[in-house]
């Protein structure tokens, strides 16, 4: 990386750490209302999305959320106009999306959106169906740059595919393990593959023959036989994971193989955490002849019954808006695909979790997202909805 290059990184690093993370001191008070007591609240405020399956605010002062749908559109949403008749961006000829699990996955705009429209896509790719990470304007499709693909072509499940600048600046990227059932590759315990991981990189700039840069704190940097851009491990499905506002820490909610959903929460700048699979399901081993005796595996905080309690974990945030602080901040909310149960969690002062059901979302709930103020959505797969999600006080009786 040039001189120039580096400095571009730092001024944009530190751009994104403050406009992204400094939240008002209204949305940091920590919730007063006991777990139990807390309900979930939703509003439908749009339809006619075609499967959606991720939300972004814009960080350009508009107010408008961008949502893709699983085809390879994204549309915009606001909350004086509504849904957008058509979509702001179109790359359907790209993307991979026959079957279920495969196609446009996740999205988030560049720090510098204001300035270059730029967004960041997940996707599977035509012909191939590899992992794709690009940076493309949203004023023109014609303009993409594919900075990172990693073969998936066995098996259409398993993709991950959420993406999120982290509190430190730099572009974090979940995937899966590579699809199937019971880990066939061995993807989660082995860093010699990006299957199975959540991924940091530097997109700021360029490094050699790279088009961005691995953070040199990155934990597996200088590792034999390791890829460098890996920060977490251990993962099956990682769909949905976000940080939380205040503190930056990472809460990565992992889709089960057959027993447990789980949920994950790593201290902000925790890097090189092993999340167990596919020695460990959830709190128990699934497969023995995965685990090595001199691992260490960090256990979810969080954790339900595939099967009896739903069956794909939907990861969501730790709710830092002002409108419901006193009832909800400092929560994480999550949902399954399957029972659209309402999970809260909330981390204790000894460093412990509690967790309550508070109610119920809508149907097939695919993705969590926040607006610009940090108030939070969710969209749902075939009804195609947009819903804004509040709290509510109910005590008990």
């Amino acid at each position: 990386m040039s001189g120039r290059q580096r400095r571009i990184a730092a001024s944009i690093t530190a751009t994104l750490a403050v406009s992204v993370f400094l939240v008002p001191s209204a949305t940091v008070a920590a919730a007063d209302v006991p777990l139990e007591e807390l309900r979930i609240v939703t509003t439908q405020v749009a339809s006619g999305l075609q499967r959606p399956t991720a939300i972004t605010a814009l960080n350009d002062g508009s107010g408008r959320l961008l949502i893709t749908e699983k085809r390879g559109t994204v549309r915009a949403f606001h909350p004086d106009t509504g849904l957008s008749a058509t979509p702001v961006l179109d790359v359907t000829a790209r993307v991979s999306s026959a079957s279920n699990e495969r196609g446009l996955l996740g999205i988030v705009p560049a720090p510098d959106f204001a300035q270059t429209s730029a967004v960041y896509l997940a996707y599977t790719r035509l012909p191939d169906n590899a992992l794709t990470l690009s940076r493309i304007p949203l004023t023109d499709a014609t303009r993409e740059e594919v900075l990172l693909t990693q073969e998936h072509a066995m098996f259409g499940n398993h993709n991950g595919g959420q993406l999120a600048f982290g509190p430190d600046g730099y572009l974090y990227w979940s995937l899966g393990d590579g699809g199937s059932a019971g880990d066939p590759f061995a993807s989660g315990q082995s860093v010699g593959t990006l299957l199975g991981k959540i991924l940091r990189l530097d997109v700021s700039g360029v490094c050699g023959a790279l088009p961005y840069c691995v953070p040199a704190d990155n934990p597996f940097v200088g590792v034999a036989g390791a890829r460098e851009e890996i920060w977490a491990y251990g993962l099956r499905n990682p769909w949905r994971f976000s940080f939380d506002a205040v503190g930056g820490s990472l809460w990565i909610a992992d889709v089960g193989q057959g027993a447990f959903e789980e949920v994950n929460h790593a201290a902000a700048g925790a890097g090189g955490l092993n999340f167990g699979w596919s020695c460990r399901e959830g709190p128990e081993v699934f497969n023995a002849e995965r685990c090595q005796p001199d691992a260490t595996y960090t256990e979810p905080i969080f954790h339900y019954q595939t099967s009896f309690e739903g069956c794909a974990v939907i990861g969501g945030h730790v709710y830092r808006g002002a409108r419901f602080a006193d009832l909800a901040g400092g929560t994480y909310v999550a949902t399954d695909y399957c029972s659209s149960t309402a999970w809260a969690v909330r981390e204790n002062p000894d460093g412990s979790h509690t967790n309550a059901r508070i109610g119920q979302y809508p149907i097939q709930v695919t993705s969590f997202g926040t607006d610009a103020a940090g108030e939070l959505y969710v969209v749902n797969d075939l009804p195609g909805q947009l819903h804004r999600v509040g709290f509510e006080h109910v005590p008990p009786t």
